[in-house]
């Protein structure tokens, strides 16, 4: 007898109470609908994370939760960001239910992809990856930092899916092995790669966000695509290495030919070339100085341990198995 998963939908919330009143609907009636096909068990739930709203969306997620137990919500005590959002979902689940999917409230992701990430799921895999098919619509900038993202990322060795964000199923069995994660610094695009275990991609196209505004603009992508790289790789260190290595082989040369030129009597005073070389190589030392501080810094946040998430507020008290 086949035994239908227990699915826990995960979206995470940051000042949606413009959008949650229209993409709500929409989250209930897929996972009725895949209840009705007997895809998943009847109490699967759709989990709310409030990353500490400032405005109405945590009185909105209470109010769903009274008025249909399929909705359940939890509460950070404090914004935290986008990942730890993401994490504190995720790590709810665990004991509950057999596999959940994470997903943006701003309806932009395509939810009839679920239906066959959980037939992925069927087959035997444990990550189920939601990727893009195309950015047709997305302008020619957003397109090209967009792609040049997944690709800096990539070169510089943190493994990601290509033009996966954080639309993705995964197992009960491979949060576990999450869970064991204690990276302060949070990157799960490329923290969940690296658990391994039988995983597959599943295509769709994004759609434009149903309301309200995005609270991911350019200069929060690089943030998290720097964050992402010094978190999982020490490339740039060994880039480092190789540029101080040829930039020192560069002065060498310059100044073995310095001293020829003395000796020969050819000698003349130059104050640019001088303020040229010592502009390029200081320039160089603090962009060293910098990647090595970024590095140190997380060293100092890893250490002192301290709680990636905490929940303030639960609308459930009771829904384990």
């Amino acid at each position: 007898m086949k035994i239908e998963p227990r699915l826990c939908i995960v979206i995470p919330c940051f000042n949606e109470q413009e959008v949650l009143p229209v993409t709500a609907p929409e989250f209930l009636d897929k996972i009725l609908e895949l209840s009705e096909e007997k895809m998943i068990a009847p109490d699967s739930r759709i989990l709310f994370v409030d990353d500490g709203s400032k405005d109405g969306t945590w009185a909105l997620i209470r109010e769903l939760a009274e008025k249909d137990s399929h909705f359940t919500g939890i509460r950070q005590s404090r914004n935290r960001g986008h990942q730890n959002a993401v994490l504190a979902g995720l790590m709810e689940s665990i004991g509950k239910f057999d596999i959940t999917i994470s997903i943006d409230c701003d309806g932009q992701d395509d939810i009839n992809a679920m239906d066959q990430m959980i037939e992925e799921y069927a087959k035997g895999n444990e990550v189920v990856y939601g990727v893009r098919s195309s950015r047709e619509t997305d302008t020619f900038f957003k397109r090209f930092t967009a792609e040049s993202y997944y690709k800096l990322l990539n070169v510089m060795g943190a493994e990601v899916v290509y033009n996966h964000a954080d639309y993705r199923l995964i197992s009960e069995r491979v949060l576990r092995e999450l869970a064991k994660f204690k990276e302060v610094n949070l990157f799960l695009r490329g923290m969940i790669p690296l658990v391994g275990f039988k995983s597959t991609s599943v295509y769709y196209k994004r759609h434009e966000r149903l309301a309200g505004k995005s609270h991911y603009p350019l200069s929060k992508m690089l943030g998290l695509a720097f964050n992402g790289i010094t978190s999982l790789s020490i490339k740039p260190i060994r880039i480092i290495t190789t540029l101080g290595s040829s930039v020192s082989l560069f002065s060498f040369a310059i100044l073995v030919w310095v001293i020829v030129r003395f000796l020969m009597g050819e000698t003349v005073s130059g104050w640019a070339s001088t303020c040229a070389l010592v502009t390029f190589i200081g320039g160089i030392q603090l962009i060293c100085l910098g990647i090595i501080g970024e590095y140190i810094g997380k060293i100092y946040l890893e250490t002192k341990a301290r709680p990636r998430y905490i929940i303030s507020e639960r609308t459930h008290t009771n829904d384990a198995r």
